[in-house]
């Protein structure tokens, strides 16, 4: 049936759409006045845990494609369009519906390769007389979306505004959580089930007088209670002692505002956080017909949870709600914001709590609080973070460099399993077993396959910025980590390719080009320089460009014979720990394989599980 004109219709209209019905054939505008996309990675981590998470509860191996049309459906919420000068306006739901369009290029450009590819190109952008037009068509967008859509790694989005900033780095986050069991043969089921299954409710006027008293009636009427609020108020409505509960409710505010203070419903994800890393007893398996357990009922509806747990908890007397709000939530709130803290600023000690964070594993905040205990000391309970992060930190290397997934729907269920046996668990009894978990890993820095690809540059640019500083603190000089790992910036950092790109000059040794590119990728022919000596010098012949390297980083600089004879503090340091450093007046095939010796040695030395140990010691 065709679209109501506004001259037929003046009514609102409300209709459920699939994915597929609500971008199919369709322009959606912006007006200038709506503010940009600002959808944060705890959003677009939330979107893709839900869809993802729905989806494989219904899919099993083996099932026929048409068997998706009988899985479960998602509700994703409502949008607010106004028809207009035969146009679509959006007026609410433009964070849903762009977070949805870049999770479809994401899905397109992953299954490029895939021989059952689903057509959905027709849902992010369609093309006339050679020109490609975006379905969400915002004029400064689209050269962000191009980028993103024919796999432009030379776009860089610090050149645009903060809209496209934040496009392009929600595009990376759903890079890393998208999970690895999605990326093969399930890959174009998951496709049919969200085109097909994933519903929205599109409500469209034809004025936007209409379109906006819709939005305000949908948002401004009536205030509903957070979680946070109702399980605030069951607590203290079983506290029958006014004074208490006065002093009850004031150490709930004052630790909720100190939460709030870090993000927007940081008190709901630390008390979250909190009941899953000392309470929850089951999480719910990824197969059919599975139902919620405590992990997963925590992290939807905590406030029920506690009630209907009251007996687990303990919580049956007026003094033990007072105690569980004085005594548990004030010590796991304010141990939670002081790991975000850590997390969010490099501090010495408690560096790996950062570079966990660095690699987006949220799943940290939980072990990390696991072995707490509110009897704890200060010392304890420093020891004991700074153990389970260092676990963490040489966990996720060695599953990076084995091309190993460390997304949060990936590991979930392990680090589930992991935080129920560390729970209270003291420093030595946290040390044996988390230096045994590292044993039983199968992951080590043996093979030698690493290299960069479409979806690996931050964790390769972050490995390399670990190396670089590794080698130049441990020689005595200051660590410019911060600096190698800076997202934004004139000077900020990138991969550089010790061999640029010209196949022609490699003929003798790869007579193919794919066989070259292949070799040119892996990590040992790669390391950070920045951004403008890439520019500068990148394309020429390695024999021209290796001097440049004295000038930049140490690991860079020790390609050329002068860094040797330069830097006694750098020989001593090399020396003393045995690496095999060595210059290169030429890079080929055997100064890599040489060279790659001496990086997965360092692997060795940055990612020993033995400082697990060391770190109680401190």
């Amino acid at each position: 049936m065709p679209e109501p004109t506004i001259q037929e219709n003046r009514e609102i209209d409300g209709k459920a759409r699939t994915v597929r019905e609500l971008l199919s054939k369709r322009k959606y505008v912006i007006d200038y006045y709506q503010r940009g996309y600002k959808w944060a990675q705890k959003q677009i981590q939330e979107l893709v845990d839900d869809l993802t998470g729905r989806f494989l509860e219904d899919y099993e191996e083996g099932h026929e494609r048409a068997e998706v049309a009988g899985y479960g459906h998602y509700f994703l919420g409502s949008v607010i369009i106004s028809h207009k000068d035969k146009q679509y306006f959006i007026i609410d739901g433009q964070q849903r519906m762009t977070s949805l369009t870049l999770l479809l290029i994401y899905l397109n450009n992953l299954q490029k390769d895939n021989p059952k590819k689903v057509v959905i190109d027709d849902l992010i952008a369609s093309e006339r007389y050679d020109r490609r037009s975006f379905n969400i068509d915002v004029e400064e967008r689209n050269v962000c979306m191009e980028a993103l859509l024919t796999g432009d790694e030379t776009f860089d989005p610090t050149q645009h505004n903060e809209a496209v900033q934040t496009m392009h780095g929600r595009y990376a986050d759903i890079s890393d959580y998208f999970p690895e069991e999605l990326h093969g043969t399930a890959l174009p089921y998951f496709i049919d089930w969200l085109l097909e299954n994933v519903h929205v409710v599109e409500i469209t006027a034809y004025s936007d007088a209409d379109a906006y008293t819709i939005f305000e009636t949908m948002n401004d009427r009536g205030l509903s209670l957070t979680p946070t609020e109702m399980l605030k108020g069951y607590l203290l409505a079983n506290i029958t002692d006014e004074k208490k509960r006065l002093t009850a409710a004031e150490t709930w505010k004052s630790r909720g505002a100190e939460l709030s203070a870090l993000w927007k419903e940081a008190d709901a994800d630390a008390i979250k956080t909190w009941l899953r890393a000392h309470w929850a007893r089951d999480i719910r398996p990824r197969k059919k017909g599975a139902k919620a357990q405590d992990w997963d009922q925590i992290g939807t509806q905590f406030h029920r949870w506690v009630r209907d747990e009251a007996e687990t908890l303990k919580l049956k007397h007026s003094h033990d709600f007072h105690q569980f709000i004085t005594g548990d939530f004030d010590f796991y709130a304010r141990q939670f914001a002081r790991v975000v803290g850590y997390a969010r600023t490099r501090t010495p000690g408690f560096e790996t709590i950062f570079y966990n964070s660095q690699n987006q594993f949220t799943l940290q905040y939980q072990l990390l609080l696991a072995p707490l205990l509110p009897t704890d000391s200060d010392a304890i309970l420093q020891r004991k973070v700074r153990v389970v992060a260092r676990f963490l930190d040489v966990l996720l290397f060695r599953r990076i460099w084995n091309f190993r997934a460390i997304d949060y729907s990936t590991l979930q269920y392990a680090m589930f399993v992991i935080t129920k046996e560390i729970r209270g668990q003291s420093v030595d009894a946290l040390v044996a077993k988390l230096t045994t978990e590292l044993e039983n890993e199968k992951q080590r820095f043996s093979s030698s396959g690493f290299a960069l690809n479409q979806g690996n540059r931050k964790q390769i640019v972050r490995l390399l910025a670990r190396f670089t500083d590794y080698i130049e603190t441990a020689s005595g000089q200051p660590s410019h980590y911060l600096d190698y790992t800076a997202a934004t910036g004139s000077n900020r950092f990138e991969v550089e390719h010790i061999c640029a790109n010209k196949p022609e000059r490699h003929t003798v040794e790869f007579p193919e080009k794919g066989e070259f590119h292949a070799w040119r990728n892996r990590i040992a022919g790669l390391v950070l320089v920045p951004k403008k000596f890439n520019t500068s010098y990148g394309a020429l012949a390695y024999d021209e460009k290796r001097p440049h390297y004295l000038t930049q980083n140490w690991l860079a600089a020790s390609l050329d014979p002068a860094h040797y004879e330069r830097n006694p503090g750098f020989k001593q340091f090399i020396t003393k720990m045995g690496l095999p450093f060595k210059p290169h007046p030429e890079f080929k095939k055997q100064d890599q394989l040489d060279r790659l010796e001496l990086y997965r040695q360092l692997c060795e030395l940055i990612w020993n599980p033995d400082f697990v140990a060391k770190e109680a010691q401190s």
